[in-house]
């Protein structure tokens, strides 16, 4: 049964396996909801099938994210297609954003936080990383969305480089973020670069005036990045829905791989994505930006732990999975999380389960431990985890290889306009394939 191309994931084949080779009918069923205009006539790729059929153990033990049958939130690595023999083992990346906090997914089994910096106070000290305030949720969210291992889902909703090193470098607040600190943040990943071994910087926040890379300090940092050595990955923005949807500083300088999104509806589905209200160009130069697109919504990222929206979260979680007869004890055990459930508590146990419903909702709660969020600063991470994979495939990539390989890699989507997409949504698994071909050039 010849295809041209996985129907799920885009990958390239001679044959994908067919409905033949598909008995599984509880894995047929969550292959089919993920992927609305899936059948199994259709047939998939081994990678695809290997990735759902290993995840459907760690699905069914998890009754929160799989509800009814089909996954609440799609994890990243599924809904892009990674290829996961490689985790970004051996690989830093370094993350330049508001703040950051030592999630257990990044700290368990293994602390891989090699190192924090705060550039915006000298006299800091190292110990401010793990008080939680409203300043870390922004980068803990960011580094996890990449290199989470996923220890407080049982591995369901892990990062594509779940291996990864990290160095964690703030460079503002949750509210301010000035252009001359992502510049002294970028400066210092490039005095820090062999010291840590920091082959990626993703950097999901932007600078505060268009300006051309070859006047602007922040651009020229970013190119003095990639010439010493390291991919930078830049979130986009998000005003694509405004007459000014400018691509800012440094995700508008060319030697940067500047990332847009899409709405993939968490599905697997192909021909049905949908434009995201992600920036874009001509930039002030003359450039078009983004180079590519990922998912930038309904994107499992932590909560921040010790918070009362991680109270509320855990509250939320033990009340969906509590039986109809102990709805209302429990809600009396856990009194003042929530003030409209302690309300609720003595109305019908049908308007209570609604009630937690609109909860669960408006919070965006997936779990008791993460939440989807949306945006480009999201996105940027995936492909950030992307490039780790490509680098651990291949170390002598050099940055303008692995840009050149997302994008020829790409995927263009049909129903976004090309301007908005650059070349289109990553592919990771094609990537890291044409990352291993060229290590065997090298060799060869």
């Amino acid at each position: 049964m010849p295809f041209r191309y996985c129907p799920l994931c885009g990958r390239p084949g001679n044959q994908l396996l067919a409905d033949g080779d598909l008995s599984d009918g509880e894995l047929i069923g969550l292959i089919s909801v993920s992927a609305p205009g899936w059948s199994p006539d259709r047939g998939l790729c081994l990678p695809c099938l290997g990735l759902f059929r290993g995840g459907l153990d760690r699905f069914r033990s998890n009754p929160t994210v799989f509800r009814g049958g089909r996954l609440h939130i799609l994890p990243t690595p599924l809904r892009v297609g990674a290829d996961e023999r490689f985790t970004g083992r051996g690989v830093t990346i370094a993350f330049l954003d508001s703040g950051f906090y030592p999630h257990p997914d990044l700290v368990q089994p293994h602390r891989r936080i090699l190192h924090y910096e705060n550039i915006i106070d000298p006299g800091f000290d190292p110990e401010e990383i793990g008080r939680p305030d409203v300043s870390s949720w922004h980068g803990m969210m960011t580094s996890v969305v990449a290199t989470g291992n996923g220890h407080l889902s049982k591995g369901i909703y892990r990062g594509i480089a779940s291996d990864a090193n990290l160095v964690l470098v703030k460079v503002g607040t949750a509210h301010r973020i000035l252009h001359d600190d992502i510049r002294r943040g970028i400066e210092w990943t490039i005095a820090n670069r062999e010291r840590f071994n920091i082959r990626v910087v993703n950097i999901s926040c932007g600078g505060d005036y268009e300006e051309s890379y070859l006047t602007d300090s922040l651009s020229q940092a970013a190119e003095n990045a990639v010439r010493a050595g390291m991919v930078v990955v830049c979130a986009a923005g998000n005003v694509g829905n405004s007459p000014d949807h400018a691509v800012l500083p440094p995700a508008s300088t060319p030697a940067v791989i500047t990332v847009g999104g899409f709405n993939d509806k968490n599905t697997l589905e192909l021909e049905d994505n949908e434009v995201y209200h992600s920036s874009y160009g001509p930039t002030i130069d003359g450039l078009q930006k983004p180079e590519v697109v990922a998912p930038s919504i309904w994107l499992a990222a932590p909560i921040l732990p010790n918070t009362a929206t991680a109270s509320e979260a855990w509250l939320y979680d033990l009340l969906h999975n509590t039986p109809d007869a102990e709805l209302r004890e429990v809600l009396r055990q856990h009194p003042g999380i929530d003030h409209n459930l302690d309300l609720a508590i003595e109305l019908p146990i049908y308007l209570i389960r609604h009630l937690l419903a609109i909860r669960l909702h408006d919070a965006n709660v997936i779990s008791g431990h993460y939440k989807h969020v949306d945006g480009t600063s999201f996105a940027a991470p995936i492909v950030s985890s992307v490039v780790a994979q490509m680098l651990e495939a291949n170390p002598r990539l050099r940055p303008w290889e692995v840009k050149r390989i997302l994008i020829e890699t790409a995927l263009r989507l049909k129903r976004v306009a090309v301007e908005r997409q650059g070349w289109g949504t990553i592919i990771p698994s094609r990537a890291v394939a044409r990352a291993i071909e060229l290590r065997t050039i090298d060799r060869g």
